[in-house]
């Protein structure tokens, strides 16, 4: 295959390929989610234990998303793309394998690493697709890797009722090698004069920067036990990033460019994907762990692992037709306008989940118009950065992007754990519901501010396009001129 165009059968399997790619490794690194309760009765662990099995696939994610971005930008994204899906059903083998507690963490582990090539799905149909189809690629690529947990979950939490974890875990291993087969049937290489050089210096710094972060940020007993140990660990997370950074800068072949990235638009677009991450997947955990919260609480609807799935059907059903409209939106108003716009919508929810969740069609409505919002958001955003970015570099740019929103997602967790365990009255086991009243108001005040970044990209000045740059629309723009 050559880098220039697929050929016409290639072509026909291509853009349902990225997709399913994309929906797969998304799904698979959620796996945990559903599972922690069944893990810790297979393996006689705490639930505490348990939750690792999600933390650490977040983890390993968001280490290698910026290294897999930089080496998707050179001449062997196709072989980047292979490996690491070879590694991911490797890791889903060891889930199903007979192995002691410390194997599962490895193949979870293993498993996180596909998160990465979200972004090398999108700069494989920015490089190989006509513009228009390529823009609503992209979109629906970005999309789908929200929605991955949704369509996942119920599934496996269904074939983890049935079968034990094993079987959930099966699942993953089964999807996860058609992807791989789907890969390598469909993914063309690279276009030809692309290079791509990884620094592992920097690599490594990043790494335990971004490591440290997501680590103090699901980790709430250390806070509240070990203080002092948990401000050194963030002092020096700080200083790991602030030494990547500085690298970075003086670096000929940055693992990611920070020039770039120092951009008001792709720096206004981070900055609305941080912090609407923390709003976003706030609302997203409060919805689901009210409802499996028992009567004996005093509220919820005791639902089982199975039925709470399913209380992201509308997440992911309206986050798709989100998706698949924004695009065609996007011939009337700008992106950044579209990712204000997504943010209030969100809003709505965090509103809809604060004054009415007596019921469960209430439930259902908020987390309706939460996948709403964020199928919106996540199909806006691409357009946003990539209307400034070159060809050559999608991979590296929405790379960073991701990493932002996995920090903001998991500040959103352990933020909303925060909230609830301050309303946790002295000896009971669930927080009182006030708390979630409160949790919903701080989800508010975060898309706010991200309402308020995406309006402030709307009113900035459309960037000079370097001829090699988006194929998607410039910022108060209509579409880009090539």
């Amino acid at each position: 295959m050559t880098g220039r165009t697929p050929e016409r059968s290639e072509a026909r399997l291509l853009v349902p390929a990225l997709m399913f790619i994309a929906l797969v490794v998304a799904a698979v690194a959620s796996l945990g989610t559903p599972l922690i309760t069944s893990v810790a009765t297979t393996f006689h662990v705490s639930l505490d234990s348990a939750q690792w099995t999600l933390t650490v696939a977040l983890l390993s994610g968001a280490v290698a998303t910026p290294v897999l971005g930089r080496l998707g930008a050179g001449p062997h994204r196709r072989a980047t793309i292979l490996v690491t899906l070879a590694v991911v059903v490797v890791g889903s083998a060891l889930t199903v394998l007979p192995l002691p507690f410390a194997g599962l963490l490895i193949g979870r582990a293993a498993q996180g690493v596909g998160v990465g090539l979200t972004a090398l799905m999108m700069g494989v149909a920015r490089d190989h697709l006509p513009e228009e189809r390529s823009t609503a690629t992209i979109a629906l690529i970005s999309v789908v890797s929200i929605i991955g947990a949704g369509v996942g979950y119920p599934l496996t939490a269904l074939l983890a009722e049935i079968g034990g974890v094993r079987a959930a875990y099966g699942f993953g291993l089964f999807v996860t090698a058609v992807a791989f087969l789907a890969a390598w049937r469909s993914i063309p290489a690279a276009p030809e004069g692309r290079s791509a050089h990884v620094t592992v210096a920097g690599a490594l710094v990043l790494a335990g920067g971004l490591f440290l972060v997501l680590f103090l940020a699901g980790q709430r007993s250390l806070w509240s036990r070990h203080l002092a140990v948990a401000v050194i660990l963030a002092v020096v997370a700080v200083l790991l990033l602030c030494v990547w950074t500085a690298s970075e800068l003086r670096s000929k072949a940055p693992l990611v460019d920070v020039r770039a990235v120092r951009h008001p638009a792709v720096a206004g677009a981070n900055l609305a994907m941080f912090v609407g991450g923390i709003g976003m997947y706030l609302l997203l955990t409060l919805i689901t762990r009210y409802a499996q919260t028992p009567h004996s609480a005093g509220y919820g609807f005791g639902l089982t692992t199975f039925a709470a799935g399913l209380v992201l059907v509308p997440f992911s059903v309206l986050g798709f037709v989100a998706g698949k409209l924004t695009p065609r939106v996007r011939t009337l108003i700008n992106a950044p306008v579209l990712l204000a716009g997504s943010a209030v919508i969100v809003g709505g929810g965090f509103v809809l989940f604060a004054a009415a969740r007596s019921n469960l069609a209430e439930l259902l409505v908020a987390m309706g118009v939460l996948g709403f919002g964020v199928g919106g958001f996540s199909a806006a955003m691409p357009g946003v950065i990539l209307a400034v970015t070159p060809k050559s570099e999608t991979s590296s740019a929405m790379s960073f992007n991701y990493v932002v929103r996995s920090v903001g997602y998991s500040l959103g967790s352990a933020i909303g754990g925060l909230v609830l365990a301050t309303g946790t009255d002295t000896g009971h086991l669930f927080p009182n519901d006030h708390a979630y009243t409160t949790a919903a108001l701080v989800g508010i005040a975060a898309m706010a501010v991200t309402t308020l970044a995406g309006l402030a990209l709307a009113r900035l000045r459309p960037p000079e396009i370097n001829p090699t740059a988006a194929t998607v629309s410039v910022p108060g723009q209509g579409r880009s001129s090539r």
